[in-house]
């Protein structure tokens, strides 16, 4: 529902692409870690429930914020946001803990938002409006000039 450079001011208090995606009330809510890496920051932070497709609740809502490092590549990060309906996020991640791309990082009841916070220089798979399934859309691929290697979120 979101493609744009944006100042994320939370963690990285700089510019990043982000990418936000809307799951209706009908859709499964697990949220999956983008990235392998280790975790190096997760919050949670109270709020309101202000309908998840609104760009306020990306800021004022309930909401688990989690970055992950990456070996290669860096840090990401990413946010489950609770949506008008929801009212229980579930976060899996703990600072510290290595995670594996994929593995369930946890889940948010009813209507909700996830937005991931990605560098500049990602290359975007996706188009807005698309429906994305998890664990199986490729969201962005990073690729090391350096090394052609390849990392996909």
């Amino acid at each position: 529902m979101v493609i744009e450079e944006v100042f994320e001011k939370e963690f990285f208090k700089d510019k990043r692409r982000q990418v936000s995606i809307f799951m209706s009330p009908v859709n499964v809510h697990v949220t999956r870690y983008p990235a392998s890496g280790s975790i190096t920051f997760s919050k949670y932070h109270p709020g309101k429930y202000l309908v998840a497709w609104h760009p306020k609740s990306s800021e004022e809502n309930e909401r688990t914020t989690v970055v992950i490092k990456t070996p290669k590549f860096g840090e990401i990060l990413y946010r489950q946001i609770a949506g008008a309906l929801a009212r229980r996020i579930v976060n899996y991640a703990e600072k510290g803990e290595s995670v594996q791309q994929g593995d369930d990082a946890g889940f948010i009841k009813f209507g909700s938002r996830v937005d991931l916070f990605l560098p500049l220089d990602c290359q975007i798979n996706v188009k807005l409006n698309q429906k994305v399934i998890g664990a199986e859309t490729c969201i962005a691929t990073f690729v090391d000039p350096n090394e052609k290697d390849e990392l996909t979120y």
